[in-house]
């Protein structure tokens, strides 16, 4: 499925692409469009199987390229790649989002989802489904679902104990570019370090940064534990992604293609979060049996800290009024 194409020839296609008469591909394999999708998750990532799942479903109707490790896109310049014409689906940060739709900060923030359930009741709510309306209406892109890639957590090459956010003072915590992704850091107590994904495990490993914060299956996949001594079990942000397809795609489908590429994506997105969840239970005793040091801190005290940052930067000014305490109070 995946197909290896010189990132100059992908990027002329896109352009070539964006012009076509016929969308949404100028690449037609016996008459079935080709969509290229972009993402900075590794072959090795549950989600790179949630693709190679979702590409089964469709394959009737589209021809799936996947480009993952930023192959195609650096990180965080896919959304605009969508905007633009010049990719067809993407797994979108809602970060980045963020950075074009301010009410967007709110679902960014630490502590907010509690855990996978949490976060899928959201968007699969009214509300949800409005903030996925703002997202459809101002940048025209369409968001499938959200992907679930696990609870992230601060892994750190230095042994300092870390029970409270003031043990994170000083420490450099690698961070995603843009400021929705420093405003988390900031948040832990640490001093955020904005890095690729692609180039953390080299950070870590010349101490260009002391630390990274990611969910245990990540940190698996691109083999961070080799470079750290410890993992602290903040849980401060439940990770995921937004399965994202241009809207032009989009709305070149017949309605029952539309059901039946928005069932496809349904059922790979549930199988990859469940397997995300089993993978880390099983993480967690596998570091450990690894030599570092797995351990919980005093939660309340950071998510104390974290939400009193939160509310007190300009981010919160953005938030949909009565949104914060509505999700709070969904079972």
């Amino acid at each position: 499925m995946k197909h290896l194409i010189d990132r100059r020839q992908a990027l002329r296609a896109g352009s070539a692409l964006a012009a076509a008469t016929i969308w949404p591909g100028l690449s037609q394999a016996q008459n079935v469009p080709t969509l290229r999708f972009a993402a900075v998750f590794s072959d090795r990532d549950i989600r790179a199987d949630m693709m190679k799942m979702f590409a089964k479903e469709v394959e009737a109707n589209f021809k799936m390229e996947v480009f993952l490790n930023s192959t195609l896109f650096r990180q965080g310049t896919e959304l605009v790649a969508l905007q633009r014409d010049n990719l067809e689906m993407g797994n979108i940060g809602p970060q980045d989002i963020a950075r074009q739709v301010p009410s967007w900060s709110l679902l960014t923030s630490a502590y907010l989802f509690r855990d996978a359930n949490h976060l899928n009741a959201f968007f699969a709510s009214d509300m949800g489904g409005e903030m996925k309306k703002t997202v459809e209406d101002q940048l025209k892109v369409k968001i499938l679902g959200p992907t679930f890639f696990g609870t992230r957590q601060v892994g750190l090459k230095p042994r300092k104990r870390i029970q409270v956010p003031a043990d994170l003072a000083g420490v450099k915590l690698r961070m995603p570019p843009g400021e929705a992704w420093q405003l988390l850091g900031r948040s832990l107590g640490a001093n955020p370090t904005p890095m690729a994904y692609a180039e953390t495990y080299t950070g870590l490993q010349t101490g260009a940064v002391d630390g990274q914060d990611n969910p245990l299956p990540n940190v698996e996949n691109m083999k961070f534990y080799e470079v750290m001594t410890q993992i602290v079990l903040t849980s401060h942000l439940v990770g995921y992604d937004l399965l994202t397809v241009n809207l032009k795609v989009w709305q070149s489908m017949t309605l029952a293609r539309q059901q039946a590429f928005q069932a496809a994506a349904d059922k790979a997105i549930a199988w990859s979060t469940a397997e995300h969840l089993k993978r880390e239970a099983e993480l967690v005793e596998r570091f450990r049996g690894l030599g570092l040091d797995v351990y919980t801190p005093n939660l309340q005290a950071f998510r104390e800290h974290a939400q009193r940052v939160y509310l007190a930067s300009p981010e919160a000014r953005n938030w949909p009024a009565g949104m914060l305490d509505k999700i709070n109070a969904m079972g």
